[in-house]
């Protein structure tokens, strides 16, 4: 579920980044950034869930920490732009995922 959730916001946050005018206006620019990072955070995510049986614990329980943070962040940086609503939901989709699955580590 939370693989699955990383992967939906992945796909969400780069297409928001996509969308947003590199030569607007300097919050434009902070929130295409936010989408890239976001975006390149889940996949992060989503590579080491895939691995688990490689990476220990408390690694795992890091990037879901991190990953949670920045999805929030994002889906608050992605509130105060028109047409973002669906990306602002799959961060919170993601972040509730990745706070589930940190719940089950502990």
């Amino acid at each position: 579920m939370c693989a699955q959730a990383c992967t939906e916001c992945a796909r969400a946050c780069a297409l928001r980044a996509s969308l947003v005018d590199p030569d607007g206006t300097e919050n434009q620019e902070l929130v295409r950034r936010r989408g890239i990072m976001c975006a390149e955070v889940c996949d992060a995510t989503c590579r080491v869930l895939s691995e688990q049986n490689l990476v220990d614990e408390a690694a795992i329980r890091v990037q879901l920490e991190w990953c949670r943070q920045v999805c929030l962040e994002s889906a608050h940086a992605f509130d105060e732009q028109p047409g973002a609503e669906e990306s602002a939901r799959a961060c919170r989709a993601c972040a509730r995922a990745c706070g589930e699955f940190l719940d089950t580590l502990r």
